[in-house]
């Protein structure tokens, strides 16, 4: 198994981050295998999307609507709604897998892997790669 752990600085914005090259950066050559991407904060999440089309404005709009950030929660802590932050990740999964072949993303097309970020009041991430070979 070989792992690392890559910053992410989301600044003080709701939205979603591209992880896709520093990932396929870091299984290249690497062989076959599984990537599993995993962000260690109870407020973010892992997607895989198409970005760049508006999929993930829409994303954010649907994340927003959902659980918006409003002070309704129970969890108060943080900025006005952040109880919403902490509710993400029962929505959008805080790890995803993604298969490697021959040292290359197994993605689709248009699938990119991203850090999904509603809490503005931590604008520094980390996200957890690892590569299992098979």
């Amino acid at each position: 198994m070989k792992t690392m752990t890559i910053k992410v600085s989301t600044g003080r914005r709701r939205g979603v981050t591209d992880l896709t090259s520093e990932a396929a950066a870091f299984v290249r050559a690497q062989g076959d295998g599984l990537l599993n991407v995993f962000v260690p904060h109870a407020t973010a999440g892992v997607a895989i999307i198409e970005t760049g089309a508006g999929s993930d404005d829409d994303l954010m709009s649907i994340v927003e609507d959902l659980v918006p950030h409003e002070d309704r929660y129970r969890h108060r802590h943080g900025s006005p709604g952040h109880g919403a932050d902490h509710v993400l990740p029962g929505l959008v999964a805080p790890s995803t897998v993604v298969p490697v072949v021959a040292g290359a993303l197994a993605l689709g097309t248009w699938q990119s892997i991203v850090l999904v970020d509603t809490n503005v009041d931590n604008p520094e991430r980390q996200v957890r790669l690892t590569f299992l070979p098979g």
